[in-house]
C-alpha cells in the first residue's frame, strides 16, 4: 500500500489526544483513611475495575476514529493483485509512440507502426473515464509537444494520426519529453508507456532525464523480426578545386548492416539527374566501404547530385544528396601595396587572357582603402604587397579567413616586420625575419627545392600522369630576393620549400579558411617566375583552392537537427527563403554577423533532399538534408534488454508489457499491474464506524454510582 498525499500521516500524532486527556485525569487526590469507611473499600475495587475497561474501550475506538480519519485524507492506494477490489485512482497517462523511419518495416503481424497503434489503442481502453491522457511521437513537429485528451474516443483519434517520419529522436528523449508533460499532469498517478521496436541505435542517447519515483514507466516491445540493410550514409566532393571541364572526384560510404558479404555491388552518382559515374564495390558485413566516383561537370551553378543504391526492404537511405558547385564566376579582390607593380597579376587574371574560359571577377583597391573594405562579398583576397596592416586590418583579415574566406599574400621590400607578423600570429603562422638576397640583381639566391605534389593545388599543374613524385618533372625558377619566414607548425604546411630551407609557398589553415604565403612578389625583380609558363597555371590554381573554401561541396544538414548557414554576399533588406524539394518556402530565423548572414535551420525542417537558399529571386545557395545514419541501422534489442538500456540511461525502473496474442491481453494486463486503486473511502468508513460504536458503548454506559 502506498499513501498519495504521504504528507497528510502527520495527522496521526492526533490520534494521541485522547490518551493525553485519560492520562491526565488519572491523577488522583490526596486521600486520607477513615476507620469508618474501611469496610467500603473491597467494593470501591470491584467497581474501579469495570470502569476502568470502559474507559480503555472508549479510548481505543476514539484514536482509531482519528488515525482511520487522518489515513483517509493520505489517500492510501493499492498495488498488484489487490488493487482493483475498489475504484481506481485517476491517472495521468503518456504514450510515447516510435514513428521513426524504422517502423516502417514489417514481420508477421504487419508493419511495426500500425502494430504500435493498435498496442496505443488498447492501452487508451484501459483508460478511466476521468483519466488524462498525452500521446508523444520519436519524429516530427509533434516531439516538442503533445496535447491533453480527457476521454478515450479522443486519444484514439489523436493516435490514429501518426504517420512515420524521418529524423527520429531516441525512446529516452521521448521518456524526458513525456516527463515534462506529466509535471503539469491533472493527477497524481502517472504512468508512461514507450511503444517501440528497439531499435539499438536510436533507443538511447545521453539525454539526461529526471524521472520522479511516482512516475511508471513501461516499455511496449514491437515487432520480433531482424532486418538487414545496405545504406549510403555519407557523401563528400573530394576535389577542392572545381571547374567545368575538369575531373571531379566525389567518395560515398556505404554500410552493410547484415550478417553477409556483398559482392559486386553497385552504386551510382547521378548529376543533375542524370547518371554520370558507377562504382561495385564488395561489401562486408557490418563494416563501411568507401567508394570513389569521377565525373566532369559541363555546367556552372549549384549542381544537384546523389548517390544512389539498389533497392532494398529499407528504400529510405538508398539515396544520398550532395551538392557540387561550380561557381559562376569567382569575386577577387586584389590589395595593391603602395608603389608595387601589379601589371604581371592584373595580366594573369584578366578576362581576355582567358577569354571566358575562368570566370574571374577582380576587384583592385589601393592599400589605403582595405580598412573600408567589407570583405564579406569576395571568395578569395590577393594582398599585393602591402607597407602596412593596421590592427583593425589584421583582426578584419583573420576573421574573414576565420569565416571560410581564402587570402593570398605576396610580400613587399618595404614591409614592417611586426604588422606582417602580427597577421601571422592572428592566422596560427610562424614569423617573419627579414629578406635573402639583392632586388633587382639578377644572381639566383635559391630556387625550387621539396614540392609536395600529392597537395590537391598542384592538380593538373605538372604533367604526373600517375609517375612517382621522383619522375615528375618541376620548373624550376630563379629566386633573387625572397622573404625568410620560419613555419611555426601545427595547421602549417609548406608546398614548396626552396633549395635555402625557407618556405616559397606556405599554407596556413584558420577557422574555416585559408592563407597562402608567397615568399616573392609578382616581380621580376624578386625571381624569373612571372615570365615562366608556369606562373599563370600556379597562380590560377592558388586561386581556385583559396575562393573554393567549403563551397564546392555545399553545407549538409541530418534531418531532425537544427544547424547553421552562414551566407555571404547577400543584401540585408532582401530576407533569405528556404525552398525545400517540394516548393514549400519558409523564412528562417537570422541575423547579421560581420560581414555575412547567419541563417538558423531548426529541427522541424523533415523531408530529406536539396534545399535552395534565396534572396529574392536570386540562389544564392544550395543545401543538401540527408537522414542521419543511425536511422539506417535497423538491428533491435531484445526487449528485455531494451528495457535494460532505457532503465540505465534514465537512471529509473523500467517495466515490460508483453503485447501476447491480441488487443485484450493488453487491457487485462494493464488493468492488473495499474498503480492506484485508491481505499481512502474504506478507512473513512472505519472511521465512521468507530464513531459511532464510541456513542453507542458511551450511550449504554450507566454511571457506577447508579448502579450501587
Amino acid at each position: 500500500m502506498t499513501f498519495l498525499d504521504p504528507f497528510v500521516l502527520l495527522g496521526l500524532a492526533a490520534a494521541a489526544v485522547p490518551l493525553l486527556v485519560h492520562l491526565f485525569n488519572l491523577r488522583r487526590p490526596r486521600s486520607v483513611d477513615f476507620s469508618s469507611l474501611e469496610f467500603l473499600q473491597s467494593l470501591q475495587q470491584r467497581t474501579m475495575q469495570r470502569v476502568r475497561i470502559k474507559q480503555w474501550l472508549l479510548l481505543a475506538l476514539r484514536m482509531l476514529a482519528i488515525a482511520c480519519l487522518v489515513l483517509a485524507f493520505a489517500r492510501p492506494t493499492l498495488t498488484g493483485n489487490l488493487a482493483g477490489t475498489v475504484g481506481q485512482a485517476r491517472t495521468s497517462w503518456a504514450l510515447v509512440v516510435d514513428n521513426s523511419l524504422s517502423m516502417t518495416l514489417r514481420d508477421g503481424q504487419g508493419g511495426y507502426l500500425e502494430q504500435a497503434k493498435e498496442a496505443a489503442t488498447s492501452i487508451v481502453e484501459a483508460m478511466g473515464r476521468e483519466d488524462e491522457l498525452f500521446v508523444l511521437t520519436t519524429s516530427g513537429a509533434s516531439e516538442e509537444g503533445a496535447a491533453a485528451y480527457q476521454s478515450a474516443a479522443a486519444g484514439r483519434e489523436a493516435i490514429t494520426t501518426i504517420e512515420p517520419q524521418p529524423g527520429g529522436r531516441s525512446a529516452a528523449r521521448g521518456v524526458a519529453r513525456a516527463v515534462e508533460r506529466l509535471q503539469d499532469a491533472a493527477y497524481l498517478n502517472k504512468e508512461i508507456y514507450v511503444l517501440t521496436d528497439g531499435q539499438q541505435s536510436t533507443l538511447a542517447d545521453s539525454v539526461a532525464a529526471d524521472v520522479p519515483d511516482d512516475i511508471g514507466v513501461t516499455f511496449v516491445p514491437i515487432g520480433d523480426r531482424q532486418h538487414a540493410n545496405v545504406a549510403v550514409t555519407a557523401a563528400q566532393v573530394q576535389s577542392r578545386i572545381v571547374e567545368v571541364g575538369q575531373p571531379v572526384e566525389v567518395q560515398a560510404t556505404i554500410t552493410n548492416y547484415g550478417t553477409e558479404a556483398l559482392d559486386g555491388y553497385v552504386a551510382s552518382m547521378y548529376l543533375q539527374g542524370e547518371r554520370v559515374a558507377q562504382a561495385t564495390a564488395t561489401l562486408q558485413p557490418g563494416q563501411s566501404t568507401t567508394v570513389t566516383f569521377t565525373a566532369t561537370p559541363q555546367q556552372r551553378g549549384w549542381l544537384a547530385g546523389t548517390i544512389e543504391i539498389e533497392d532494398d526492404a529499407f528504400a529510405h537511405d538508398n539515396v544520398r544528396h550532395f551538392v557540387l558547385h561550380v561557381p559562376r564566376e569567382r569575386r577577387l579582390l586584389v590589395v595593391r601595396g603602395d608603389g608595387v607593380a601589379t601589371r604581371y597579376l592584373d595580366l594573369a587574371l584578366s578576362p581576355e587572357l582567358v577569354q571566358g574560359r575562368l570566370a574571374f571577377r577582380t576587384e583592385s583597391i589601393p592599400e589605403n582603402a582595405l580598412a573600408a573594405t567589407s570583405l564579406g562579398g569576395y571568395d578569395a583576397v590577393v594582398l599585393a604587397g602591402p607597407t602596412t596592416l593596421s590592427s583593425g586590418e589584421v583582426t578584419a583579415l583573420a576573421r574573414y579567413v576565420e569565416a571560410g574566406g581564402g587570402l593570398l599574400l605576396f610580400p613587399n621590400q618595404r614591409a614592417q616586420a611586426a604588422d606582417y607578423n602580427a597577421l601571422f600570429d592572428q592566422l596560427g603562422g610562424g614569423q617573419f625575419s627579414g629578406f635573402s638576397g639583392s632586388l633587382g640583381e639578377a644572381r639566383p639566391i635559391a630556387t625550387f627545392g621539396r614540392v609536395d605534389l600529392q597537395h590537391p593545388l598542384f592538380e593538373g599543374v605538372f604533367d604526373q600522369a600517375g609517375a612517382p613524385d621522383e619522375d615528375v618533372q618541376v620548373e624550376r625558377p630563379d629566386i633573387y630576393y625572397a622573404m625568410n619566414y620560419s613555419p611555426s607548425g601545427g595547421s602549417a604546411q609548406t608546398l614548396i620549400e626552396l633549395s635555402n630551407g625557407f618556405p616559397f609557398l606556405q599554407e596556413l589553415r584558420h577557422g574555416s579558411g585559408v592563407a597562402l604565403l608567397a615568399a616573392v612578389a609578382a616581380d621580376p625583380q624578386w625571381s624569373d617566375l612571372p615570365v615562366r609558363g608556369l606562373f599563370i597555371p600556379l597562380l590560377y590554381r592558388s586561386v581556385y583552392y583559396l575562393s573554393a573554401g567549403e563551397s564546392v561541396a555545399g553545407e549538409q544538414l541530418t534531418v531532425g537537427q537544427p544547424g547553421e548557414l552562414r551566407i555571404t554576399g547577400v543584401s540585408e533588406a532582401a530576407p533569405i527563403r528556404l525552398v525545400g524539394p517540394d516548393g514549400t518556402e519558409r523564412t528562417p530565423e537570422q541575423r547579421t554577423l560581420f560581414g555575412a548572414t547567419l541563417i538558423q535551420v531548426d529541427a522541424s525542417t523533415q523531408t530529406p533532399g536539396l534545399y535552395d537558399v534565396r534572396a529574392g529571386d536570386t540562389l544564392v545557395r544550395r543545401v543538401a538534408l540527408n537522414l542521419d545514419a543511425r536511422e539506417s541501422d535497423l538491428r533491435t534489442a531484445p526487449p528485455e534488454e531494451a528495457a535494460g538500456t532505457l532503465s540505465d540511461a534514465l537512471g529509473h525502473p523500467v517495466g515490460t508489457l508483453d503485447l501476447g496474442a491480441g488487443s485484450v491481453p493488453v487491457v487485462e494486463t494493464i488493468r492488473q499491474q495499474r498503480v492506484g486503486t485508491e481505499v481512502w473511502n474504506v478507512f473513512l468508513l472505519l472511521a465512521l464506524g468507530f464513531l459511532i460504536t464510541e456513542m453507542l458503548v458511551a450511550s449504554q454506559w450507566k454511571p457506577e454510582s447508579a448502579t450501587a
